[in-house]
């Protein structure tokens, strides 16, 4: 299964697209859509482009987004939101479910610790995808959220997977119930 990690950001979009194989990981491709200028449709177009091609080219089976924190800069905030609505618009618009996590989230997924730097992830991240070169800070943190929602994803199999069996023994027994029962 193929995960695209998105960091949203106005002015550097990082993006990081893995592959999953049971519990092995493969990098396929990172990088930062750059946005520039002063308007802020056009910067949102182009990251809508950037990261629309990206999806196109690597052709993702799940999509993962940072979740937005709130600072004391309102307008900044803002900005950041509408930059993290392209980040979840344009996998749904190619029918991928999108997760969401919170930076800690991912942070403890990743590090084992909720509060790590920039460059705990960054080598953490370089020892889950060996051989790995970051395009900037804004790719490694989204392969960080790409390697989180793999890590949820295999999570979620595994329960659904003891579900199912659990499920199965339950109708095996009654079944053999049945039988001894009827002999």
């Amino acid at each position: 299964m193929r995960v695209i990690g998105i960091d949203p950001g106005l002015r550097n979009l990082g993006w990081g697209v893995i592959e999953m194989e049971g519990s092995r990981l493969r990098h396929l491709g990172n990088g930062i859509i750059h946005s520039a200028g002063e308007e802020l449709a056009l910067r949102l177009v182009t990251l809508h482009e950037g990261l629309t091609e990206v999806v196109a080219r690597f052709a993702p089976e799940a999509a993962a987004v940072e979740q937005t924190f709130v600072n004391k800069d309102a307008v900044a905030t803002l900005k950041l939101g509408q930059a993290r609505g392209i980040a979840l618009l344009v996998p749904a618009q190619a029918g991928i479910p999108v997760g969401e996590y919170a930076p800690n989230a991912i942070k403890k997924a990743v590090v084992g610790v909720g509060h790590a730097d920039k460059v705990q992830v960054q080598h953490m991240v370089r020892h889950q995808l060996p051989g790995v070169t970051f395009e900037g800070p804004d790719a490694a943190d989204a392969l960080a959220i790409a390697i989180c929602h793999a890590h949820h994803l295999q999570s979620a199999r595994r329960a659904n997977a003891a579900q199912l069996g659990r499920g199965a023994l339950e109708i095996t027994a009654g079944q053999a119930r049945i039988r001894r029962t009827v002999q």
